[in-house]
């Protein structure tokens, strides 16, 4: 069997191929509600195959929500329809996963399709947080400093979304501590200017993400699987960087995490980031190396045979598809064509398999 169709097992859960779906906004929610789009989004890549199904960015404060349509999970009445999507999912064979996030200063936008720029309060947007007084771009908002009782109820918030999903029906939680999001804001001296205890030191920077790791996993069964996405650098100068990166996931090891879902950037607009194919996978295998946990590599993975050789070479443990899954939802099916290897398909579809 080819490397990117065996199973994978973390804690008691038994992944059927090595193919997960990233998370990817949709923002198609009305006050983080949850609809019918989301269920044939997420539900149609269950069974078209992959094995881990992480649903788009859920934000777990009104607050935390990038756009006014991204899901949220900041209310018990959330539950409802998040349950009949994971049911879906766990249904096929997949895993239903979640990443639980708060946009931090880079919440209160527009829809892309709209200009995604910041929306004012009179605009239908809100003050955003952060770790500092720092706007994402100069034309932003200026966000407002967390205080004490802000950062409690950051933690809080994360914990309740936490015990949300549990009962909901995912099976997976993943912390969503990249792309420039509160929890990467604070991580990164670029964004964190901080002297308390939340600022200055690494140890400071990544203090507010072991509280929120401690509290979900407070609520959160042991025996279930908990991933955290990481940016793995800033792509700047005196910003995050990898060896940073490397000593985070091996604390976020030895505390209790399953897997670093390993991507990049996101936290300063003047980046420069030097796309191409892969272009993310040898942090993964870095961190998998240098710190010994389970690692996904994701970016720009496009081709079954890039996919099957990151595997084959001990790159990365999993591999996330984003945009690909778009053009292609039912990629597994494609991927055991391209493979020569056989995978089960809905009963529904036998009829076209070759």
């Amino acid at each position: 069997m080819s490397k990117l169709l065996s199973p994978l097992i973390i804690k008691d859960i038994v992944f059927r191929n090595r193919i997960a779906i990233s998370p990817m906004c949709q923002y198609s929610a009305v006050d983080g509600f949850a609809n019918d789009w989301h269920l044939v989004h997420l539900g149609s890549r269950a069974v078209g195959g992959a094995a881990l199904i992480i649903q788009e960015a859920t934000a777990v404060s009104p607050e935390g929500r990038i756009t006014p349509a991204d899901l949220g999970i900041y209310k018990e009445e959330h539950i409802e329809k998040l349950q009949s999507i994971a049911s879906f999912i766990n249904q096929q064979g997949a895993v239903a996963g979640i990443q639980l996030a708060h946009a931090g200063r880079k919440a209160s936008c527009a829809l892309p399709w709209n200009g995604g720029k910041q929306l004012s309060e009179n605009a239908g947007g809100w003050r955003t947080v952060a770790p500092s007084a720092v706007a994402f771009n100069p034309e932003d908002n200026i966000p407002k400093e967390l205080d004490t009782n802000g950062i409690l109820k950051v933690i809080a918030d994360f914990k309740v979304a936490a015990s949300r999903a549990l009962q909901a029906g995912y099976k997976l939680i993943e912390i969503h501590a990249a792309h420039g999001y509160l929890i990467h804001q604070f991580l990164s001296p670029l964004s964190n200017r901080r002297t308390d205890e939340y600022g200055g030191s690494f140890e400071n920077r990544i203090r507010l993400l072991l509280e929120i790791l401690k509290a979900v996993q407070t609520v959160w069964p042991q025996n279930l699987p908990l991933f955290v996405r990481i940016s793995a650098t800033d792509w700047v100068e005196g910003g995050w960087d990898i060896d940073e990166a490397i000593k985070l996931s091996f604390l976020l090891k030895t505390n209790g995490v399953d897997l670093i879902d390993c991507s990049s950037g996101g936290l300063v607009p003047h980046a420069k980031i030097p796309l191409g194919p892969g272009y993310q996978v040898a942090f993964a295998e870095r961190i998998k190396k240098d710190a010994g946990i389970l690692t996904g590599a994701v970016g720009m993975i496009t081709e079954v045979q890039q996919a099957e050789d990151i595997l084959a070479k001990g790159e990365a443990d999993l591999i996330l598809i984003a945009r690909e899954s778009l053009r292609k939802p039912y990629f597994a099916f494609h991927a055991a064509q391209v493979l020569n290897d056989d995978i089960e398909w809905p009963l529904q579809y036998l009829r076209a398999k070759l």
